[in-house]
């Protein structure tokens, strides 16, 4: 059945990078401040161990939430193209069958990270309490995983139809549901945030508290996400065997690569993490501040490779090929304009962090390591993910792939280890922006160069 054409494929591409990158990290970093405060109210307790406890599990579920990421990814290009296409019903038939094979593969997931846990986390370096409250934490929030891929192929799918508004709620209104019970859950004292107070706030369940705020959060999303794309807008059919036949075989096609792609930066994160291990739980802790200003002040640059897929694969289905190579030039340029002001921002909040986390020796020297310099390479992280988005998106999805392990399993490691000779525990962040800056610069001219040679072969133009 035809449809009208897709809202990307008319208007100034800059503007639908914008609108897209702001409405989708808005949501995103909402959550990603949830996952701060989160962190800042376990600080509150005072137990550092708690704090290097909640940095393995990142490291951890971070390989079963990029999953679920490849999966998002898959679903974007799929149902953008249809829609580009002016195919309104293939386009829901796809978003069906990208949600069965979304719950499919993530509970299988989860299911098998859940069993192997504590070998996965001794694995990074987790060891003693430190090792016993992270296994607790995982024992908690697995078995939710798949609630929250539910939510984000939701969100994928209203991006690519164009409802970015809707799509930015699935993550806000969980996000608020953590903000809200986290403290609650958490905290058990008459001071919060150096106020005395005439009674006794919170219930008092520590690590565990953050834990069951989490699960909240992940109901709320795939509730709210299902309620979007099934109630509001009808953006995905019922399920049959139909949807399913004609989803596996080229979703599978993007989403393998894809999450291959995705998994490449976790496995990174490992690698660090493993490094920074040695030199104790203080620089995990500061390591594991890092984590997370990094996806708050950089939440932008997560939510351009999602914007700019939608974008891509609109246009591209329509064969608009010089509107996605417009778009593909105004993502780069959005992204370093947008790292900079960040970078700014982290360099001046340097001394407040420190003094808010209690942050020892070594954690404050691994956070000054990455406000001061390494955090001015996301100008060229920001460029991988945009290069990846376009290389998902325009059928070339094993390029994604080959350019996240050139830089997460290549580089990486050498990289670090010398970095860590020379520099101790800050070596590690610097040796992460040095693997990010050289394939960053590899990703945007092989992209580059992909773009411009489909552009002047219309026929070469994938579907």
């Amino acid at each position: 059945m035809a449809g009208t054409p897709g809202k990307f494929t008319t208007g100034s591409t800059m503007r639908h990078v914008v609108v897209m990158t702001v409405t989708a990290s808005a949501g995103l970093m909402f959550m990603f401040l949830v996952d701060f405060a989160t962190l800042f109210w376990v600080g509150q307790l005072g137990v550092e161990r708690y704090v290097a406890a909640l940095g393995y599990v990142a490291t951890v579920q971070y390989f079963t939430i990029s999953v679920g990421i490849g999966l998002a990814i898959a679903g974007t290009a799929l149902v953008s193209r249809a829609l580009g296409q002016g195919d309104t019903a293939k386009a829901r038939n796809l978003a069906m069958g990208a949600m069965a094979l979304t719950i499919i593969v993530q509970g299988g997931i989860s299911t098998a990270v859940l069993l192997a846990r504590d070998p996965l986390l001794m694995l990074v370096g987790a060891e003693g309490e430190t090792l016993e409250y992270a296994s607790d934490f995982l024992l908690i929030t697995l078995p939710t995983l798949a609630l929250m891929a539910v939510g984000m192929m939701a969100g994928a799918v209203l991006r690519a139809s164009g409802e970015v508004y809707h799509a930015m709620m699935v993550t806000v209104l969980s996000g608020a549901t953590a903000f809200v019970i986290d403290p609650i859950l958490i905290l058990n004292s008459d001071v919060v945030l150096g106020v005395q107070l005439p009674f006794v706030f919170g219930l008092g369940w520590g690590l565990d508290g953050a834990a069951w705020g989490m699960v909240a959060a992940r109901v709320i999303m795939a509730c709210v996400g299902l309620w979007y794309v099934i109630r509001r807008h009808n953006l995905i059919a019922r399920y049959s065997a139909h949807c399913l036949a004609i989803t596996v075989k080229p979703f599978m096609l993007i989403a393998g690569p894809a999450i291959a792609t995705q998994l490449s930066t976790p496995a990174g994160n490992a690698i660090l993490t493993a490094q920074l291990s040695q030199f104790g739980d203080s620089a995990v802790a500061g390591w594991t501040v890092i984590s997370r200003l990094t996806v708050l002040g950089f939440g932008g640059i997560f939510a351009l490779s999602g914007a700019i897929g939608g974008i891509i694969g609109q246009n591209n289905g329509a064969g608009l090929m010089g509107r996605v190579k417009s778009a593909y030039r105004d993502a780069l340029v959005f992204c370093a304009g947008y790292t900079l002001v960040v970078w700014a921002l982290l360099w001046l909040s340097t001394p407040a962090v420190i003094a808010g986390f209690s942050l020892t020796t070594e954690g404050a020297e691994v956070l000054r390591a990455f406000t001061g310099i390494a955090a001015g390479s996301f100008i060229f992280t920001g460029a991988i993910f945009v290069a990846n988005a376009a290389f998902n998106s325009l059928g070339r999805p094993l390029s994604s792939t080959g350019v996240n392990w050139l830089r997460d399993g290549i580089l990486m490691y050498p990289v670090a280890v010398l970095a860590v000779a020379g520099f101790a525990a800050p070596g590690v962040v610097y040796g992460q922006a040095v693997a990010s800056v050289i394939v960053g610069v590899v990703a945007t001219l092989i992209a580059w160069r992909y773009i411009d040679r489909i552009s002047t072969v219309p026929s070469a133009t994938p579907a």
